[in-house]
């Protein structure tokens, strides 16, 4: 699915006449990211019933843990997203075995990365290479993610990045799949909405799931955040003096300090998402989504 460009000057259907109402269904639908560690059970034990869940390909844990983990989301009543990174997939032939799980599980929706691990696993150094190999295989997915940068990226060019997604974007809609991209973990509402609006402009049309921090303990937020490269939008709060007097006054990260500044933005801009990370955090964050529905 893409979004029509003409659609989102606010003339057109897309475009709610209420954001807040926007806002609200974006966190009752939003998708909890967690990672196949050993606290995975408590989080999934967390998760409020028929939950998205989007799984974590660890470059130490591999991709065999990720299929373990997504058939255990998907045993204890949710959606399993799992992640595929393309740099540890070790030949044509996994490729190949990947997408008959795919196919055997009814898996349904993958979200698929380049990955962090160096040297390649295998053949494939980057996403595209192997989301065309994956769909050569047939594996029977109807939705696929692909990641965006609004914060840039540790060691690729903004310029490799902007046509890789567009790319990635041209093929999965040649292929007739239902796409989107969701950001990294960003803390900047005007780095993301400049983002936006310069892809928009260069021709990007996939919905966009914005990527947000769960109620997550401070002291691990701003650790990962340096580790998941989005040191940027982690300074924008050490020289925000409001959001950073949010950040030090309370013991964990509240995700609206990012959703609300954007809430008439979010329409505009085609953020069709919201994808959570939560690093295994689970309780907190839906303990934070509950409240936020149940205010009206």
């Amino acid at each position: 699915m893409s979004v029509d460009p003409t659609e989102r000057s606010g003339e057109g259907t897309t475009v709610p006449a209420d954001p807040e109402a926007h806002r609200r269904r974006l966190i009752e639908e939003m998708t909890f990211e967690i990672v196949p560690l050993k606290s995975a059970d408590a989080a999934i034990e967390a998760l409020p019933p028929s939950s998205t869940v989007s799984i974590t390909c660890s470059p130490v844990k591999g991709i065999d843990a990720t299929i373990d983990l997504s058939e255990r989301v998907r045993a204890a009543g949710h959606v399993a997203i799992p992640h595929l990174s393309a740099r540890m997939v070790e030949s044509r032939q996994h490729a190949v075995s990947i997408a008959a799980w795919l196919r055997s599980e009814a898996i349904g929706r993958l979200f698929l990365v380049g990955g962090d691990a160096n040297p390649p696993h295998g053949p494939y150094a980057d996403g595209l290479s192997f989301l065309r190999d994956l769909l050569d295989a047939d594996p029977a997915v109807s939705v696929i993610g692909v990641p965006a940068y609004p914060d840039g990226h540790s060691i690729i060019p903004t310029e490799a990045l902007d046509r890789a997604l567009r790319a990635k974007q041209a093929v999965l809609v040649e292929a007739g799949i239902e796409a989107y991209a969701t950001t990294q973990m960003c803390f900047d509402p005007d780095r993301l909405v400049a983002w936006l609006e310069r892809e928009r402009a260069g021709g990007v049309t996939l919905p966009i799931h914005l990527g947000v921090a769960g109620v997550v303990e401070r002291s691990k937020l701003m650790t990962m955040g340096m580790r998941l490269g989005v040191g940027t939008s982690l300074r924008y709060l050490r020289k925000n003096r409001r959001a950073i007097g949010r950040l030090l006054s309370q013991s964990d990260y509240d995700p609206d300090s990012l959703i609300r500044p954007l809430i008439g933005e979010l329409p505009r801009l085609g953020v069709d998402g919201i994808h959570c990370f939560t690093f295994n955090q689970v309780e907190a964050t839906a303990g934070w989504r509950r409240a936020v529905l149940a205010a009206g």
